[in-house]
C-alpha cells in the first residue's frame, strides 16, 4: 500500500482502463483480485491515424480511431466510468522542489501555474495541471506536475465519449506503467513507444526523473546508440541530484530487437539489465496479464497495480 499512497492514491479507479496510442487502441477489464484479467481486446491503427504532440492536433483521422474503438467496445464493453491513457508525448511531467505549497488546489495551482510557464510550449492559461506530493532525498517537498494542453486531452475524450463511453480519469501511458518497477533500489526505465521514448528513473517509491522525447525512428530500426544518447543525460541527472548510482534496468516496448538494446544497455550501464515484464511484481503477475506485457501493453498493466486491487 506504501506504493500506492505514494503514486495515485487519489485517483478513481475504475476497473477498465482503454489505451489510444499512435500504433493502436486497447482495453483491458481487470478483476476484484489483483492482477486477473476479465477481458481484453486490441485494435491496430493506420499510420497517421494519431500523431501525438503536445502542441498540435493529436486525433488526425476520428473515423478511423472510432471505428477500431467501437470493435474493442464489442468485446470489451465500455460505461461512463474508465481510465484513458494517452501518449506519453501529450502530457509533460516535472518534479518541482518547492519550500511550501499551499493544500487547498485554488491557492496551489496559480504557483504551478507561474513555475511551469516558461517550461512548456503553450500558454498554461490553457492547460490542465494535476499534481502530487513526495520528499525529496533530504526530505525536501518536491511536487510532481503533469501538464498537458485542454484542447488535446479532449481530443482523445470525445472519441471515448462519442461511442457512450467517459473517461473519469486520464494519465499518460508510461505513468500508468510506474508502479511495475521495484521500489526497492534506484530503477531506470526505458520506454519506447513508437518513436516516443520515455526515461524515468525511480528511487525506492520516489520518482527522480521523467523525460519524454522524440526519436529519430521507432524501434524497429533505431540505432541503440542514439537511445543511449538519450538516456545519458537523465543518468547523469539522477546521479549528481540523489548521489546514487542505478541498480538495474527495465525496458519495455523494444519488440523483437530486444536482445540488442538489453545488450548495448547492460554493455554501457553496469548493472542488472532486463525486460519490464520481468520484475517483480509482473512476474507474479498471472499468464494473461503477463500475454498483455509482451504485446507492449504495459501501461493497461500497470493501471491495476495502481488501484492495489
Amino acid at each position: 500500500m506504501r506504493r500506492i499512497e505514494r503514486w495515485l492514491t487519489a485517483l478513481p479507479h475504475p476497473s477498465l482502463v482503454v489505451e489510444i496510442a499512435a500504433e493502436h487502441v486497447a482495453a483491458a477489464r481487470w478483476g476484484k483480485i489483483r492482477g486477473s484479467l476479465e477481458a481484453f481486446a486490441v485494435e491496430p491503427l493506420p499510420y497517421g491515424a494519431v500523431v501525438p504532440s503536445p502542441v498540435e492536433a493529436n486525433v488526425a483521422q476520428p473515423d478511423e480511431v472510432r471505428s477500431a474503438l467501437r470493435k474493442v467496445f464489442s468485446r470489451v464493453p465500455a460505461g461512463p466510468g474508465l481510465a484513458l491513457l494517452i501518449p506519453d508525448p501529450v502530457v509533460r511531467v516535472f518534479i518541482l522542489p518547492f519550500e511550501t505549497l499551499p493544500r487547498r488546489s485554488y491557492e496551489a495551482l496559480p504557483l504551478l501555474r507561474w513555475r511551469l510557464k516558461k517550461s512548456v510550449p503553450f500558454d498554461m492559461d490553457e492547460t490542465v495541471v494535476s499534481w502530487m506530493r513526495q520528499s525529496g532525498r533530504d526530505g525536501n517537498l518536491e511536487v510532481i506536475t503533469a501538464v498537458a494542453r485542454q484542447r488535446i486531452v479532449r481530443e482523445y475524450e470525445e472519441i471515448v465519449k462519442s461511442l457512450g463511453a467517459g473517461s473519469s480519469i486520464v494519465l499518460s501511458s508510461t505513468v500508468a506503467t510506474l508502479p511495475l518497477l521495484e521500489e526497492r533500489g534506484a530503477t531506470l526505465l526505458v520506454r519506447m513507444c513508437g518513436k516516443a521514448l520515455t526515461t524515468v528513473v525511480v528511487q525506492g517509491t520516489s520518482l527522480c526523473v521523467y523525460r519524454s522525447s522524440d526519436m529519430p525512428a521507432d524501434s524497429s530500426t533505431l540505432d541503440p546508440q542514439a537511445m543511449l544518447d538519450e538516456i545519458f543525460p537523465a543518468i547523469a541527472y539522477f546521479q549528481d541530484t540523489w548521489n546514487g548510482t542505478i541498480d538495474r534496468v527495465r525496458v519495455a516496448g523494444v519488440g523483437a530487437r530486444e536482445h540488442i538494446f538489453l545488450r548495448a544497455l547492460s554493455e554501457e550501464l553496469k548493472c542488472s539489465v532486463g525486460l519490464l515484464s520481468e520484475s517483480d511484481d509482473a512476474r507474479v503477475l498471472d499468464s494473461k496479464a503477463k500475454d498483455l506485457m509482451k504485446q507492449n501493453l504495459d501501461g493497461l498493466v500497470g493501471w491495476t497495480l495502481n488501484g492495489g486491487a
